[in-house]
């Protein structure tokens, strides 16, 4: 028989991983553009490409759920640019591409994990101040408080 795991272990590996994936794309995107297999001879203006990878950082590091629930957006775009790049470019770029794939997918799961386990062990009225609280902030409606069938 298998032991469950604990909620603030499983909000601790979807952190970690997340945080590494996201540090793993950062370095890549660099190591890229920069040195391995550049568009052009020397590095290209391509390696920008990192900088929006920068931002969630912070977030990621102060456990802010959600900056983990927009990054699993924003990832969607350096896969798709991998995907590309895995399917028209040769040789070590393809490769390079296909890293990125993984890694992004990785992030992407490590961010829906990770917002799944704190809203399930935050509970319905954690969930519900947590709204109110980014509705006060922001200027946004919260979402509507579902209403109890009799």
């Amino acid at each position: 028989m298998s032991t469950p795991v604990s909620p603030a272990s499983a909000v601790q590996f979807t952190r970690a991983l997340a945080v590494g994936s996201l540090l793993g794309l950062i370095v890549l995107g660099l190591a890229w553009e920069l040195w391995l297999a550049p568009l052009r001879p020397g590095g290209s203006w391509l390696v920008l490409k990192v900088l929006p990878l920068t931002l969630p950082l912070p977030g990621l590091l102060k456990h802010r759920m959600y900056t983990y629930r927009w990054l699993s957006l924003l990832i969607w775009l350096y896969f798709t640019e991998g995907v590309v790049r895995a399917t028209s470019d040769a040789g070590l770029s393809a490769v390079l591409a296909g890293i990125q794939v993984l890694l992004c997918v990785l992030l992407f799961v490590a961010c829906a994990l990770h917002v799944r386990v704190r809203l399930k062990a935050a509970g319905k009225e954690a969930v519900a101040a947590d709204a109110a609280r980014h509705a006060l902030e922001t200027g946004a409606p919260a979402d509507p408080a579902p209403t109890p069938k009799p």
